[in-house]
C-alpha cells in the first residue's frame, strides 16, 4: 500500500468509527482525497468490512454511550439558547462558519452563545484522546463568553462528564476521558 493509499485507508476508518458518516457519504469524502496513485476499487473495498466490524462492536456497547450523553447535553444547551453543534465542519473556522449558518437559520434572538466541536476532535476523540468543545458569546463579549463556557461545564458535569477547563476564553472545555461510542449513522450494506 502507498503512503496515499494508507492516508485514504486511515480516513475510512476514522470515518467509520465517528458514528457519523454513511457508506455513500465516505465514498463521497474518499473521493475528495484519493490521488492518482491510489486503487480506488481497492480503498473502496475497505468501507463495507469496516463498517461491518463497527457494527459488531456496537452490539457490546452500554445501551447510553458518552456520545448519546453529549448529544443530549448539546439539546439541553440548544434549549437554553447555546447554539451546540457536533461535527462542525473539520476546522475551528469551519465551526465558526456552521455556528453562523444555524443562527441565520434560527428565530431571531434564540440564541445568545455557541458550542460545538468539529471533524479534527472527532478524529482526535475517536483515537481515545477526548473532547476538545470550542465556545463563546455571539457578540464576542469577554464576560458573557466565560458565563455560556461556565453553563456548558455545568451542564457537561450534571451528565457525569470529566471535564478540563481553566475558566478563561482562551482555553476550549476538555472531555478528556471521553469514550467515543457513537452508532453508525446506517447500517453497512
Amino acid at each position: 500500500m502507498t503512503d496515499s493509499e494508507q492516508h485514504v485507508a486511515d480516513s475510512i476508518r476514522q470515518w467509520v468509527w465517528s458514528g457519523f458518516y454513511t457508506h455513500s457519504d465516505i465514498e463521497q469524502m474518499m473521493d475528495d482525497i484519493v490521488d492518482d496513485d491510489c486503487d480506488v476499487g481497492e480503498l473502496k473495498s475497505l468501507i463495507g468490512p469496516r463498517l461491518r466490524e463497527k457494527q459488531r462492536a456496537e452490539r457490546a456497547w452500554s445501551a447510553v454511550t458518552d456520545c448519546d450523553r453529549l448529544d443530549k447535553v448539546f439539546y439541553g444547551l440548544h434549549e437554553q439558547g447555546i447554539c451546540a453543534l457536533a461535527n462542525a465542519g473539520y476546522t475551528m473556522s469551519d465551526g465558526y462558519s456552521d455556528v453562523a449558518e444555524a443562527v441565520a437559520d434560527a428565530p431571531e434572538g434564540h440564541y445568545t452563545g455557541f458550542c460545538f466541536y468539529h471533524g479534527q476532535d472527532v478524529e482526535r476523540a475517536v483515537e481515545g484522546h477526548g473532547v476538545m468543545l470550542a465556545f463563546g458569546d455571539l457578540a464576542d463579549d469577554e464576560a458573557r463568553s466565560v458565563r455560556v463556557g461556565q453553563v456548558i461545564v455545568e451542564a457537561l458535569r450534571q451528565a457525569g462528564f470529566a471535564v478540563d477547563w481553566d475558566g478563561s476564553t482562551q482555553t476550549r472545555i476538555n472531555l478528556p476521558a471521553f469514550d467515543w461510542k457513537r452508532r453508525a449513522a446506517a447500517q453497512a450494506p
